[in-house]
Formats: C-alpha cells, structure tokens, sequence
C-alpha cells in the first residue's frame, strides 16, 4: 500500500542496478581480451569500444594486455564508474575515420580544457537503460544487473514512519526476517507474565496482552500449522518466487487447515516433494488430523511410509501410458500387498526391491572442492565432492543443498566452461574445475514453453524421422526436402493453424480455450504432406506413437533408435513423440533432458547435476533412473544429486550430508563418506533412516568388489 510502502522502490526493497562483478565476470582477462563483459561479443570486442579503452590507458597509464586484477585500483574505478581527474584526450586514430566522431562527444560527455572525463562502463549502461525505448536493448543491459538493496529504506520496503512502530522493541521488518520457529519463539515470549522481562521490554504488560490476547492466538496457530507441515527454517519474509513447488503446496495446505473447514474434499498431488525422512512424519499426522476432524484427503504419491499410512489405496496400472489406466487392485494395503498382478503390492511387499550395489567405486583420484561457500545459510563451509563417481547430497529441508550445488557449483562451472553471465553464490573459491569439461544441470523446468516443443523435437529425434520421410521414392518424385515435414515452417504444415494441431480461441473473461484444428483436425500438416508415407504411416501418425511403438516401428534404423532406446530405459516408454511440451511433467521433462545427454558422446570428464530427479516416480521407474546414472558414472563421469528417496542415497558411492537443521540451524556439513560410513553417523538424519536399508548389507572397502 502507498500508505506504508517505500516511496523510492515502491515496496518492493530493491533496484534493478548494474553489478560490478556481471561488469567485469572474470578478472583473470586482459581489458584487450574482452574483460568488459558488456562490450564484448563472442570474446571479441568491437574497435570503437577497445579505442575508448586504449585512450583511457593512455590517460591513466595502464596496460591493456594484463589481467584486469593485476591493474591498478583506481584504473579498474575509473573504467567501472568514470570520472577522475584526469581528462582523456581522444587522438585522431582513436576517433577512426570520422563514423564514431558523434558518439566520443556523447560519450565523453564531461567537457573540460583539455579533453573529456571519461563516462565510466556503469554510468552509461544506466543512462542508456533509462534513455532506451527498446524492450530488447532493455533485456541486453538487465543481464549485467542485479537486486541491490533500496538505498533508500535498506531493504525493508516500508516508510520510516512504519518502520518506527515497533512492539517489544521490534519492528514488523525485523518479525518478519525471522524463521517460522523463531517467530514463534518470540511469540511465546512476549506473552510471559514476567515482571523483569516487561520491565525491559522484552514482553508485554498486562494491558498490552489484554488486548493482543486474540492476535496472539491467531499468530500461534497458523504458525503452528506452518511448522506441523515441515516449514518452520522459513523465514516470514520469503518471497513466493524462491519457493519450491513442495514448500508453495505445504503452504497452501497449512492455509487450509487453519481454516478448521469439514466436508471437504482435499486432493493433494505428491505433497512429500522436497521433505525429507524426518520431516515426512510430520506432513502425514497433519493429513491425518484433517481426516480425523471430518474431511476427505486424496492424495497422489509414490513415497512408502505415506501409502503405508493411507486407510485405502487404489493402484492404476498396471503399466504406464496405454499399458496402464486400469484399477489394479483397490483397498487396505495389505490387499494391494498381496495382490499378485500389482507392481506397488511387490515392492511393499519385499518381492521386489532395489538392491544395494555390491561394492562402491573408489573415484579417479580428483576432486572439486568449494571452498568458503556462505550463500544463503551455508556457514562458510568447504565441501570436497569427489569426481568419477555418484554422489548424493542429502539433508533436511532447508539445509542448504539446492544452494551449494545449483547456485554455487553449477553456476560457476557454467561461468567457467560455458562464460554463462550469472553470478554464482557467495563463496571463496572452486578448485578442480580444470577436470571437467562439461556440466550438465539436469532441471525440472520445462523443454518449451509452447505446444510447438515436444520430445521428438527436444531430443533431436524429429530431424532423422524427417529425413527419412524426405528420402521415400514419393518424396523425390514431388522434390519434397525434409523441411517439408516440419510443422514449424511454410510448406508442408496446415496454414489454417500454423502448425500447431490447434487453434486458440480467446475468452474475454474466462482463460483462453484450445479447440483441434478445422482443417488438418490436429495433424498439423496439410494434405500434399500426409499424403508421403514411411513403411505405411504419415509423419503425423509417427508423432502420434509412442516412444515404445516407434522404438518397435525403426529398429532397423540406428540413428533413431538410439535415442528411443535411451528414452525408454529412464521409463518414459509411454509418452507420445510429438506430445506437447506443456502437458510434461517436470518430472518427465528432467527425464527428457537426461535422455538427450545419455544419447550424445560421453567426453567421461563431464558432471551431471539432478536435483530430485525421483519426482513422480514410481518404485520401479526408480530402478530404471539408477540404472541410467549408474551407466554414466560407468563410463567416467561425476553424477551429482540432490535427493531424499533413500533407494537413490542408498545406491551412491557417497554422501555429502548437510544440516543438522533446516535454515539458520542448517548450512553445514554433517557428515561424508560412503552409505554404510553415513549411516554409523547418529548427528546425521539421514544416517539414522539409511541405517536399515544398509545394515544388512555386507561391509565392504570403497572401489572394492564384493
């Protein structure tokens, strides 16, 4: 509200403001070899800007061929922010041959006796950011920017006159940047009945709680509600933007029962996302307790100790796609159990199992070690992560995981490999990166954002399947070249809906509606296209197989059944290969991804990052996925995940732990070493809930078949 908000930043508690470190990414380049991250393009950078540089050189008497964090302090100041008091003269070479003449006046802008000040690389992409009316040129500049703290209020979004209400000496801010649990803390003891801590305005009078007596109530139960679903390391202040898809659901459901409602229906997709062992117990007592007071609770889920909890289970299968869609057994888990045609009854049961690998290999000797990571709530910790084999990086919710590996290791692999322009997290350094050459960040985001991206195009499968089609005795007669089966250009796509199968009918106040095509009726291409056929099949009945029956129908054809093959074996048998990108799961877009790395040459110097790859994944589509990561550990890559399924931790060959807690209790690490070396740990979680899936497991060294 403009009531209370920061009139600078709109309450927003930051500026959009060029960042020093995006400016100049990697200070180990000469000022000649593009160091000005902005100024240079594919590593080079153009003549007029490496003019600017060399008559500012001059001026200040630096060299543009050493690393720019051998320069001088104060030649670095002056190319990031200008000014100084030296004017730089512009020769007559600098200036060229007369095309650039306009921009030196408008850029050294400064005019004085004997030249110009020289405008600094920050000044001018602020001033052309405000100038510019282009969106585009807007985007360009916004990549060398950054979320700086309002200078105005600090970060706290709020007028000073807010700001200076405060109740037992804090302020809404400062609440507000507590955890849930310390929030909560705080809570309890501002209402002691204790005379020295009112005294010192530590608690409130009696009055005062008199009359915060319901507020105080309400306070306390939707911060319990938030802690019994496992969210009490969140701070109140989070923004909805940096929260899991877990944590928004948890959220939502913690909403819900403090609404005390009965009669409803609740249905809750996978809400174990993201939660660890510990924490679970917690979510299923909740769900329990919104049974318990008159509700019905539905919910989708693969974890075990929730089924177990469950008073009735339907099981759909019994395989997946046009295999499944059958109730294969309804009823008590000990029906589905002993079900013998149910794959969940096998693995509940101990009929099926994923088995704990025989030995763990020893690595290659290398490492990457992050040294001084403190971005978010990691504690200034170093952390080794062995190369040459599957690590697992385990931890209670909030415990810092997703923080080191993604925002700090890959980020720097990217920058390092890759000149990716986003900063890593906080931290002192990476040793060890010279051992890789590529790092694959294998995500949940999806492979398009359009009905126009799908598998078969994502994988690069489309491209052969259209050759093929181009190459058939119909296609060379009509001189039809394999661009005359894509749906994405003029030609052999249905031009009533450009391609896409479907026609987008707009709601004025309702979302817009999708309705198949009128002309091609969902096929995408026109009839001349239709009409070519490959072993008796259009290109539009190939996109509609799924992988399973096109892996069936080109067994002859190497090219494209090897990458059918790969995305068969991370269990995605079932999708269509022209299914659209936004009808993916995340779950199954990451096992895309993954499918489309497994498919190209392995260098074996190479790191693939997954964080919870096990998402929607049912007992044995786990066993599949190993079996993948494990193929390209094999073959002398690192595969580094972030995870809680203990079939995955309890298949690693190590384990980096991190905790004890969630939040500010979380951020080190608590433990190292193999599973069996974890699970002796008792200050680890992890450890205690691995004990059992390893403890009958016959101890063997590292690298050591048994």
């Amino acid at each position: 509200s403009p009531h209370g908000a920061c009139p600078e930043c709109s309450g927003l508690g930051f500026r959009l403001e060029p960042d020093p470190d995006l400016v100049i990414q990697n200070r180990d380049l000469s000022l000649a070899q593009g160091a000005v991250t902005p100024w240079a393009r594919a590593g080079t950078i153009s003549s007029w800007y490496m003019s600017t540089l060399a008559s500012l050189a001059r001026t200040y008497d630096f060299s543009m061929g050493v690393p720019v964090r051998d320069l001088p302090e104060e030649a670095v100041r002056v190319i990031l922010y200008g000014g100084g008091d030296r004017p730089v003269t512009v020769s007559p070479q600098d200036r060229g041959d007369g095309r650039h003449r306009g921009r030196w006046r408008h850029y050294h802008h400064h005019r004085s006796a004997g030249g110009a000040a020289f405008e600094g690389v920050i000044p001018n992409l602020v001033r052309r950011y405000r100038d510019t009316e282009s969106d585009w040129v807007r985007g360009e500049i916004e990549r060398y920017m950054a979320h700086q703290p309002c200078p105005a209020c600090g970060g706290a979004r709020l007028k000073p006159e807010s700001l200076a209400v405060t109740v037992c000496g804090q302020s809404i801010v400062e609440v507000c940047a507590r955890t849930i649990e310390r929030g909560f803390e705080w809570v309890q003891q501002i209402q002691q009945e204790d005379p020295d801590l009112a005294a010192r305005g530590l608690a409130l009078n009696q009055r005062d709680r008199f009359i915060a007596d319901q507020i105080l109530k309400e306070i306390q139960a939707r911060l319990r509600f938030l802690t019994d679903v496992g969210l009490d390391y969140i701070s109140l202040d989070r923004t909805a933007s940096t929260l899991s898809g877990g944590e928004a659901q948890r959220i939502r459901l913690a909403t819900q029962i403090g609404s005390s409602l009965m009669g409803v229906l609740y249905i809750l997709d996978e809400p174990s996302i993201g939660l660890h062992q510990r924490d679970n117990r917690r979510l299923i007592e909740t769900l329990v307790r919104l049974r318990d007071v008159g509700n019905t609770v539905l919910v989708v889920e693969h974890d075990e100790e929730t089924i177990r909890a469950a008073d009735f289970v339907i099981d759909i299968g019994p395989g997946a796609g046009k295999h499944g869609g059958e109730i294969v057994v309804a009823g008590p888990v000990e029906d589905v159990e002993s079900h013998p045609g149910s794959i969940t009854g096998q693995y509940l049961a101990g009929q099926a199992e994923i088995s704990v690998p025989t030995f763990r290999r020893a690595g290659n000797g290398k490492h990457l070690v992050v040294r001084g990571a403190r971005e978010n709530n990691l504690k200034d910790i170093d952390v080794d992560i062995p190369l040459g084999m599957f690590v697992c990086v385990t931890g209670v919710s909030g415990s810092g995981k997703s923080t080191l590996i993604s925002d700090i290791l890959y980020r720097k692999l990217a920058q390092s490999i890759y000149q990716s322009r986003e900063r890593p997290g906080s931290h002192d350094g990476i040793s060890g990166l010279e051992e890789l050459d590529k790092a694959i960040n294998v995500d949940q985001s999806p492979i398009g954002r359009t009905p126009r991206s799908n598998p078969a195009t994502y994988t690069g499968l489309f491209t052969p399947v259209r050759e093929l089609f181009a190459s058939v005795p119909e296609s060379k007669i009509r001189g039809y070249k394999p661009g005359r089966f894509s749906f994405n250009v003029k030609g052999g796509r249905c031009e009533a809906c450009d391609g896409d199968g479907i026609i987008k009918i707009e709601m004025q106040f309702l979302p817009d509606i999708y309705v198949p095509c009128e002309v091609c009726k969902g096929k995408r291409y026109n009839r001349e296209a239709l009409e070519v056929l490959y072993h008796g099949k259009t290109i539009a009945e190939v996109l509609e197989m799924t992988v399973s029956e096109a892996l069936e129908f080109y067994q002859n054809i190497p090219k494209v059944r090897k990458k059918l093959s790969v995305l068969e074996d991370v269990g995605l048998g079932y999708i269509h290969l022209g299914q659209p990108a936004t009808t993916l799961s995340g779950g199954e877009a990451q096992r895309i991804k993954l499918a489309t790395e497994l498919s190209k040459r392995a260098t074996g110097r190479t790191l693939y990052i997954l964080d919870e790859p096990t998402t929607g994944l049912h007992f044995a589509d786990v066993g599949r996925l190993l079996d993948v990561l494990q193929r390209l550990v094999d073959a002398g890559n690192t595969v580094v995940v972030i995870e809680h399924n203990l079939d995955v931790i309890k298949c690693a060959d190590w384990i980096i732990d991190l905790g004890p807690e969630g939040g500010d209790a979380g951020g080190k690490v608590v433990a190292a070493g193999t599973p069996e070396e974890v699970a002796e740990m008792s200050a680890s979680y992890t450890g205690q809930w691995l004990r059992r899936y390893v403890e009958t497991h016959r101890r063997v060294p590292a690298g050591v078949a048994g």
